[in-house]
C-alpha cells in the first residue's frame, strides 16, 4: 500500500464517527501497511434521510456502492470513483467518514479494512447502474438482504445523526 493511501486511510479511520473493529490499530500493523487490502464505500442517503442507495452485488446481496482502493488512490477518491462507476452518481462526500471497519468480504480473501463515507442526494437523481449490478433506493426502516446484516442499523443510526445536525 502506498504511503499516501495508508496515511489517508489512517486519518479517515481516526476521524470516522464510528470504528467498529479497531480499524486504526489494524492499519498500523506492518503486514497491512505493505500489502493489506483496503476498501471504500458510500452511504448515499436521500434528502429526507429515510432511504439509502444500494447496489445488488451478485453474491453479497444489497450493499452500498464501493469497492477496492486502487494503487495511488486515497479511500475517499476510491469511494467517489466507485459511486460513479456503480450508480452514475457524482457527489461530494461529507468531510467526516461515517464508519471504519475490518471485514471479510469472501471466505477465501484476506481481511480488509474499509471506510464508509456519506453523501446526501435527491432521490430523483438519475441512476446509471453498472451492468449486472442494479442500483436502487431502499427504505432504512425495512430490511434488505445483504452480506453484513448490521449495516442497516448502522446506516439508520448515521441518518439519525445527520437529521440531528451532528
Amino acid at each position: 500500500m502506498e504511503a499516501r493511501t495508508l496515511e489517508a486511510a489512517m486519518c479517515d479511520a481516526r476521524e470516522a464517527l464510528s470504528d467498529y473493529d479497531g480499524t486504526l490499530e489494524w492499519l498500523l500493523r506492518p503486514d497491512v501497511s505493505l500489502e493489506g487490502p483496503l476498501a471504500a464505500e458510500v452511504w448515499v442517503f436521500d434528502d429526507a434521510l429515510t432511504h439509502v442507495l444500494l447496489v445488488r452485488h451478485r453474491w453479497r446481496g444489497w450493499v452500498p456502492p464501493g469497492g477496492k482502493v486502487d494503487p495511488g488512490e486515497t479511500p475517499r477518491e476510491a469511494a467517489r470513483r466507485e459511486l460513479f462507476e456503480e450508480t452514475g452518481v457524482q457527489a461530494e462526500l461529507m468531510g467526516t467518514p461515517a464508519a471504519a471497519t475490518v471485514r471479510s468480504y469472501h471466505p477465501n480473501w484476506p481481511v480488509t479494512a474499509g471506510l464508509s463515507y456519506v453523501t446526501v442526494i435527491d432521490r430523483r437523481t438519475q441512476l446509471a447502474s453498472e451492468s449486472g449490478q442494479p442500483a436502487a433506493w431502499h427504505r432504512l426502516d425495512e430490511p434488505w438482504q445483504g452480506w453484513f446484516p448490521d449495516d442497516r442499523l448502522r446506516m439508520k443510526q448515521c441518518a439519525l445523526r445527520l437529521g440531528e445536525g451532528e
